[in-house]
């Protein structure tokens, strides 16, 4: 373990430089390349686990760890090099003196002391597993469970959150503009979490089969990471929006606030879960009903607190188009049930995998659509936005040419 962790150091080390390149390009509404590199640091790591395994073992992760950050840093340098960037090494100290860097001295602390906290609380509340009759297997359940809830959050909340920060600095002093980029970006976001998180919720059971092997997993571990994947999705559209709040608390200079909150919360977790466990004598799934009643009331407390120091969002309009996107998702958890339900016991013998899939892909299709459907009905105007943008997908090599993340109109 030692070892590995010296080797992945080296890979951080690299990564770290990339992450600033990255910033550096979304600081300029740059995403597409950024987005790019950093897919192709997760291909980097398969690749070395791929052609190196067969030489050197668990290591070949390791050095994929290295190979993806290198990848990482590379795909992103000539674009950075066309924004006129260039580093020159300097022994002088009067950077010091620039209130642009004090400011991220005075705004940096307290988002490093955040984290800190998350990542401390994340810890103890997984130690707690070890009390738990076999701590292994569970903690392996636990862990698949949070895997796979969390790839959308990453994907949509991220995401969003990351295009929207840029604008929400740039307009820091007009509030208006502020809150209408806001409110635009929650409602994108929300609408796009929402179904996902029903989908999982509803189809937890076959996702599960699907994703971590049917035969690899007995019955008993796939109904208990099925129903520890249940409790993660009920707070997928929360910790999704917690990264749009935040950032719009960073983008008004104030990351003193989602600190507070975040570790009252976080400490709310731990006590919650220690008496699950210890009083209550619950399972495994209880850390995750923990996690996700801490994730609800983390983003709750932080958006009253960010629509009070921002004067207050109009929220007639916005609280309108949230209503719709609620039912329209709640008609689609019945749309996604009945299928399944139907198809699994008169058409499809399941313990097949080419079954499975379709029963999966026809209850998704089934209650994605009906879900677009009532959606256009409802008159969202998110659902109208994507649809237009899927349109526009088509044109995707005319969209490219007219970007200004290429080099000489050649894609890079």
């Amino acid at each position: 373990m030692t070892s590995l962790m010296r080797i992945i150091i080296f890979g951080e080390v690299i990564f770290i430089i990339g992450s600033f390149l990255s910033a550096m390009l979304q600081s300029y509404n740059h995403f597409f390349i950024p987005g790019i590199a950093s897919a192709s640091y997760n291909l980097g790591i398969i690749m070395g686990i791929v052609f190196l395994h067969e030489f050197f073992g668990i290591f070949s992760a390791a050095y994929g760890v290295v190979l993806g950050a290198l990848i990482f840093v590379l795909i992103q340098i000539p674009l950075v090099r066309k924004l006129g960037f260039s580093f020159k090494p300097t022994m002088s100290l009067d950077f010091i003196r620039n209130s642009a860097v004090l400011d991220v001295f005075k705004l940096i602390w307290p988002r490093t002391l955040s984290i800190a906290i998350f990542q401390l609380g994340t810890l103890i509340t997984l130690t707690l597993v070890s009390y738990l009759q076999n701590p292994g297997r569970n903690y392996v359940i636990l862990d698949f469970a949070q895997t796979l809830a969390f790839a959308p959050v990453a994907l949509i909340g991220q995401s969003i959150a990351q295009a929207a920060f840029p604008v929400l600095s740039k307009e820091k002093d007009r509030l208006v503009d502020f809150k209408t980029t806001f409110l635009t970006s929650f409602t994108q976001l929300f609408y796009l979490i929402l179904p996902i998180s029903i989908l999982i919720l509803v189809l937890r059971i076959p996702l599960v089969r699907l994703v971590y092997g049917a035969s690899a997993f007995d019955w008993e571990a796939t109904v208990l990471t099925g129903r520890t994947l249940a409790f993660f999705s009920i707070s997928l559209f929360a910790q999704a929006l917690v990264y749009l709040v935040s950032r719009a608390f960073y983008a008004l200079h104030d990351t003193k606030t989602p600190l507070v909150i975040g570790s009252i919360t976080t400490f709310l977790m731990i006590i919650m879960g220690a008496l699950f466990i210890f009083v209550y004598h619950f399972g495994i799934e209880s850390i995750a009903f923990a996690f996700s009643v801490a994730s609800i009331l983390n983003f709750l407390i932080m958006f009253i607190f960010l629509d009070i120091k921002t004067g207050g969002f109009p929220k007639k309009d916005f609280l309108i188009s949230v209503s719709k996107i609620l039912l329209a998702s709640f008609f689609t958890a019945f749309a996604l049930y009945i299928p399944i339900k139907l198809l699994d016991q008169l058409v499809f013998d399941t313990t097949k995998t080419i079954n499975l899939i379709l029963l999966t892909g026809i209850s998704s299709f089934a209650g994605l659509c009906l879900y677009l459907f009532l959606t256009w009905v409802f008159n969202v105007k998110e659902a109208t936005m994507f649809i237009l943008l899927f349109k526009k997908i088509g044109d995707w090599r005319q969209i490219l040419k007219k970007s200004e993340e290429t080099i000489d109109g050649t894609f890079l």
